[in-house]
């Protein structure tokens, strides 16, 4: 959605729903910044991340226009299994979203993870984070349409957030594979 309505869709949702709002989270895309607002009940079981692009050059932007208005741009679901769901799927014929082979160069670094998970890792596209809670993992489809997509995650531990630092290795790949082009 725009930037500017969305206020009005958290006090909407937060009205409707048995729901509480995280601190808002700025997400930096080539063409601008995005808000992004989660809402989720107290179970976690319902997740709602609204995001507000302030410029239509943002693929949340570029969407918006596609799509002539708000409307869902993805829709993510949970595995308690993320690489045994990645390696169903691919047997299936499903491909993922192919993330830039430099984000698992950094992870080494990042996190302290061994050769062998950042292999499995960049193997099968999944991104990774982790606080001092858990982890997080994420999988994409790749772009349907004008900018839909499909995501799996897997959280481990007390992990409750979305897997921010990671919003803009995906969004050059979606970028990347609708051939958006990089606003000077």
């Amino acid at each position: 959605m725009d930037y500017d309505e969305m206020l009005t869709w958290v006090l909407f949702y937060t009205s409707i729903f048995d729901v509480r709002k995280s601190s808002p989270v700025d997400i930096v895309d080539p063409g601008g910044l995005v808000r992004s607002q989660v809402i989720e009940n107290l179970s976690g079981r319902l997740r709602l991340t609204l995001n507000g692009a302030e410029s239509h050059r943002t693929f949340a932007g570029h969407f918006i226009t596609g799509t002539f208005g708000p409307s869902v741009q993805h829709v993510a679901f949970s595995s308690n299994d993320i690489f045994q769901t990645a390696r169903t799927l691919t047997d299936r014929g499903f491909s993922f979203l192919q993330i830039s082979p430099n984000y698992y160069g950094d992870l080494g670094a990042r996190f302290g993870l061994d050769d062998a998970m950042i292999r499995s890792l960049r193997a099968l596209n999944i991104l990774y984070d982790r606080d001092d809670d858990g982890e997080y993992f994420q999988l994409y489809s790749p772009v349907i349409g004008e900018g839909f997509f499909l995501e799996v995650v897997q959280r481990t531990g007390g992990y409750s957030g979305y897997g921010a630092p990671n919003a803009a290795f995906r969004i050059a790949s979606q970028r990347r594979l609708l051939k958006l082009d990089v606003p000077a």
